[in-house]
């Protein structure tokens, strides 16, 4: 096992270099805050769900906070994969996420379904620059989990894009054809 200057332990694995290692696994740990935010906000809107339209939105809300979830463990053990470290606790999540929390008692259906959209929108940017890190330091299997995870969360935003449109200034449902 090789040491490095500092006199730890270099546990890198495979053909990513030490910089390349500490570099990904890095964003690795803000992506895994950001993802654990969103993953409680998702819930404690689906818990505070109110109503005409509490069924649908609550099964909404429990469904993509269960894909939400389903990262956390792929994110956290992708960096020790690699050799890097990953999140330790809730104080080391509240230091890295870049997502907000929300405390707000009283919110709106429709304030949280817009808050989880725009927070899905920035996750999904995000993920984006972690790919771009990942790509550079030519890390092809955690780039291919982000594009997976991509695509997961562009499909939440588009959802809850729909859910939260104004039906009364949004007339493109009524557009015709040429």
């Amino acid at each position: 096992m090789n040491t490095n200057v500092s006199g730890k332990a270099n546990t890198r694995r495979g053909s990513l270099s030490g910089e390349a290692v500490t570099e990904i696994s890095e964003a690795l740990r803000g992506l895994l805050a950001d993802v654990f935010c969103l993953y409680l906000k998702t819930k404690s809107f689906h818990w505070h769900m109110t109503g005409s339209h509490f069924r649908d939105y609550h099964l909404l809300l429990d469904e993509h906070a269960d894909q939400v979830f389903a990262m956390t463990d792929a994110i956290a053990e992708r960096g020790r994969k690699i050799g890097g470290n990953t999140l330790r606790s809730i104080g080391d999540v509240s230091r890295r996420q870049r997502l907000k929390d929300n405390d707000e008692e009283t919110l709106t259906p429709q304030a949280m379904l817009s808050e989880l959209r725009d927070d899905n929108s920035l996750l999904t940017a995000h993920m984006r620059e972690t790919h771009q890190i990942c790509a550079k330091n030519n890390d092809v299997a955690t780039t291919s989990l982000i594009e997976v995870w991509i695509d997961e969360t562009e499909r939440r935003t588009w959802f809850l894009a729909e859910v939260t449109r104004n039906p009364m200034t949004d007339h493109s449902e009524f557009s015709t054809r040429e």
